[in-house]
């Protein structure tokens, strides 16, 4: 059975409730969890590492193990295949996704750690290019000139599939290239996530809820009715019609399966009232 994921769109709140950070720790399972926090992607390892590690001591972790892992040498240590059985879940911090699949794929640390999750339930969570490295299909870059998006897409560590995932969606007004991916990718879905808010994976990777303070935006374009991304002389701009789009506020669920909303939670409600 795989394990769940906390896919968080970045800048989660350290300071106040830490609402995503305790509910990954209570994935990890609480106050006997030991988190993995794995710092690839940034180019600060050791100050992240230490500013993670002291937020989930403070939320009640009893342990957490560091894997600065910078070389895809220091990725083939036998030693980690023992540390990675310590650990009841593993965090990945932001940077740059690139750093992680490019040092990590295909080595050891990489094969134990898809082991550990979809063999034996570990939970992955991940936190803006953490977030991004989540999907097969992985936006690497995006460039906005005055007439296009240009996207580069890559393979991710694939934990999530036939998605695209985006983070600091609203916050950097990320709509365009998300789209733009979308337009090339038409039988994914685009997942664009918040800042402070985060989608919790489960059932296998069948469905997702939204915790957090913001919004998170899903484009559906398996049933396009029209598609451009020729280039037409100076205008490099695409056309496409028939883009099916979700907006899910916090505590909306998500039917992955199905590309659809889940509406027991507004039923729930209403019931309530």
């Amino acid at each position: 059975m795989k394990g769940d994921l906390l896919i968080i769109g970045g800048k989660e709140d350290k300071t106040g409730a830490k609402e995503i950070l305790q509910r990954f720790v209570e994935m990890a399972g609480g106050s006997k969890a030991v988190i993995g926090i794995l710092t690839t992607a940034t180019q600060y390892p050791q100050e992240l590492g230490e500013e993670y590690t002291e937020l989930f001591h403070s939320l009640g972790c009893d342990k957490t193990i560091l894997f600065h892992l910078n070389t895809r040498e220091g990725a083939e240590q036998d030693s980690l295949t023992d540390q990675l059985q310590e650990c009841t879940g593993i965090f990945i911090t932001g940077g740059d996704q690139v750093r992680l699949t490019s040092i990590l794929g295909g080595t050891l640390f990489y094969e134990q750690l898809r082991h550990r999750w979809g063999h034996e339930g570990m939970p992955i969570g991940g936190t803006s290019a953490g977030a991004a490295v989540m999907s097969c299909h992985m936006i690497m870059a995006a460039t906005e000139t005055e007439n296009e998006y240009i996207v580069e897409m890559g393979a991710g560590f694939c934990f999530v599939e036939d998605v695209i995932i985006d983070q600091h969606f609203s916050q950097r007004a990320r709509f365009g290239r998300l789209m733009t991916a979308i337009a090339h990718n038409p039988q994914v879905m685009g997942i664009g996530i918040d800042e402070n808010t985060a989608i919790e994976v489960t059932d296998d990777g069948g469905c997702f809820t939204v915790w957090g303070e913001h919004s998170v935006t899903v484009f559906d374009g398996k049933k396009l009715d029209f598609v451009d991304t020729t280039n037409h002389g100076d205008n490099q701009n695409i056309t496409l019609s028939g883009v099916r789009l979700h907006s899910l506020a916090a505590g909306y669920t998500f039917d992955l399966r199905n590309r659809e909303l889940i509406t027991t939670f507004l039923e729930e409600e209403q019931q309530h009232e």
